[in-house]
């Protein structure tokens, strides 16, 4: 009898408990985030410091001279963009991988190291592709553009809407997590496993398409005039990556000096781990949704949106 093999069946991962709850309590604290979050202080008083002591010097007093230079700029003004509201949201990408435990040092940085592969694989060709756009059409694009009069800057609202489309991605990822919706990833995920971390990559890299944040602007004024699109592509590139630099430091110091006890604990039970997903997901698709799309525009609209008295 000649016998058929065909793929094992894909279980789907199990929703997590109270999900109604979940879903609130993220939305909750995305939208709280856009009521505390300064721009001011993450980009000047944070990231300004961090790209200033990398550097030696003034990152933004000081002009970019030479494509070594530029390189060198591109990956300490992506390490100082880190904590920007643009990047918040990747944070949640990585929940999952925390839950790879294993039995030696080598084991959990391993573990670690693969999932940060994919989340590259993702990111590294969006940026790279992205900049060298930029290295060929120079500053005439909308991202360049600061005034339009009395209305929202173009650069403003290619922001707004590229980081309202992220955020709208998350909120749906974060609610398939939650088992409410089926979950637009699971086929693609069963045929090729990681290819949800590869997804999450590609929104990384499209941080860039819509980041005002004043230093990138600066790396994106210098590939612009460079009019050379591997420079812009390999800058970009090297963006992206300082991006998630400190966060995969992070990562793989939880892996060792916890000595896998929190992939250990997350692995125990699948629905904690989709718990914690649900909320970071929903949590990051909400503030960008709403810090974007909805508090951004009160600015030049002129209607009421709650804000901290720092923000």
């Amino acid at each position: 009898m000649t016998q058929l093999v065909n793929n094992p069946p894909v279980t789907p991962p199990a929703a997590p408990q109270r999900r109604l709850l979940l879903i609130a309590v993220g939305a909750l604290i995305g939208f709280a985030l856009t009521v505390i979050w300064s721009a001011e202080f993450v980009d000047q008083t944070v990231g300004d410091n961090i790209a200033n002591t990398l550097l030696g010097h003034d990152a933004k007093a000081t002009p970019i001279t030479g494509m070594a230079t530029g390189v060198l700029f591109a990956l300490v003004s992506g390490v100082a963009g880190t904590f920007t509201a643009c990047n918040i949201a990747a944070f949640s990408a990585l929940t999952p991988t925390m839950t790879r435990a294993g039995a030696t040092k080598g084991d959990r940085v391993r573990g670690t190291v693969r999932p940060l592969g994919l989340l590259a694989a993702g990111m590294i060709p969006v940026s790279a592709l992205y900049g060298a756009l930029v290295g060929v059409v120079g500053t005439g694009m909308p991202q360049f553009k600061t005034t339009t009069g009395d209305g929202i800057p173009p650069r403003l609202v290619q922001a707004m809407i590229v980081y309202g489309v992220i955020g709208l991605i998350m909120i749906v990822l974060g609610l398939a997590s939650a088992g409410v919706i089926k979950d637009p990833l699971a086929p693609l995920e069963a045929r090729r496993p990681g290819a949800r971390l590869v997804v999450m990559g590609v929104l990384i890299g499209g941080f860039l398409i819509g980041r005002p944040f004043p230093l990138f602007r600066q790396l994106f004024q210098d590939a612009a005039d460079s009019h050379n699109p591997l420079y812009g592509a390999a800058a970009f590139t090297l963006q992206s990556l300082g991006n998630i630099v400190i966060m995969a430091a992070l990562l793989i110091a939880i892996a060792l000096l916890t000595g896998g006890r929190v992939g250990r604990w997350l692995a125990a039970s699948p629905r904690r781990a989709a718990a914690i997903t649900t909320v970071s997901f929903i949590a990051a698709g909400v503030f960008l949704l709403l810090y974007w799309d909805v508090r951004l525009p009160s600015i030049f609209e002129d209607y009421w949106y709650p804000l901290a008295p720092w923000a």
